[in-house]
């Protein structure tokens, strides 16, 4: 439950008029959803914490809405995404050959089969503010343990087992607030690999995930079909999220250079502080 009302008012709010998503909210959720996907500090998780500290009424949408706009999201992102990694897309693809075939399929099942069993029990018992907060503070812990590994192997040492600890990771992030790119990066550098090796290795697993899961919320929304009077405000976040991802491709850049994870560990502290703040602030 959300801290500050029960269960029952919420549903009311939603019934009286909380059912329009605003075309300032859903442009200013796309332009945050890029960036935020790129960096290790949960997109998720900042879709829905951000609202809720701002106060915006996009929390008093219905669920569905709301999980249907971040397909839209995610879909604008992931564009991007294949844009700006086109080059390494293609060397990936030119070079695939069976042990990369298995890698890929290592680090994909994991995720798939936990995310289409229990992707909406995830998202219903792990989705609230206090949840999210203690999901940021776990990996950032886990983050910061793990980038005091020593920097011993390349990405073309990956096996199997090493697919399958990302594979694993990737599974952890379906909980809002852990953060795919930053499970994957924790489980790179515990398996001692260099930062920027790390990074593309997140890259290469995360690309078919992402994928995939946009694909499958897209086809369940495509047979709900959209919202009334939705289209617009989709459209606009979905390209938000589109530009803010072609426009911080340079944060890719940033991250896979040899820097510490401890900056952005120490974001996501800061973050859940701002939400365990705000709850303390309405239990008053």
């Amino acid at each position: 439950m959300w801290p500050g009302a029960n269960r029952a008012g919420v549903r009311n709010r939603r019934a009286a008029g909380g059912s329009r998503l605003k075309l300032s909210q859903a442009l200013a959720l796309g332009i945050l959803h890029g960036p935020a996907e790129l960096l290790p500090i949960s997109s998720s998780g900042h879709v829905a914490v951000v609202p809720w500290l701002l106060r915006w009424d996009y929390q008093q949408l219905d669920d569905d809405l709301r999980k249907s706009f971040e397909v839209a999201l995610h879909a604008g992102t992931a564009a991007a995404l294949l844009i700006t990694l086109r080059g390494e897309v293609d060397d990936a693809m030119r070079g695939l050959d069976i042990r990369r075939l298995t890698l890929v399929a290592l680090s994909f099942v994991p995720p798939a089969i936990v995310g289409y069993a229990l992707e909406r029990e995830i998202e219903a018992r792990f989705g609230t503010p206090p949840t999210i907060a203690a999901a940021l503070v776990v990996g950032a812990i886990a983050m910061g343990l793990a980038d005091r590994r020593p920097q011993e192997r390349g990405h073309e040492q990956a096996g199997a087992a090493d697919a399958l600890w990302l594979g694993v990771a990737q599974a952890c992030a379906l909980v809002p607030g852990i953060s795919r790119n930053g499970a994957t990066l924790a489980a790179a550098r515990l398996r001692r690999f260099e930062r920027e090796d790390a990074n593309r290795l997140s890259r290469h697993v995360a690309l078919p995930v992402i994928a995939g899961a946009t694909a499958l919320k897209g086809l369940r929304l495509s047979r709900r079909g959209l919202p009334p009077g939705t289209a617009v405000p989709f459209a606009v976040g979905a390209g938000g999220a589109f530009v803010s991802t072609l426009a911080s491709t340079w944060l890719i850049r940033q991250v896979e250079r040899d820097r510490s994870l401890l900056p952005y560990a120490a974001y996501r502290v800061g973050l859940a502080g701002l939400v365990a703040a705000r709850i303390r602030q309405e239990r008053r």
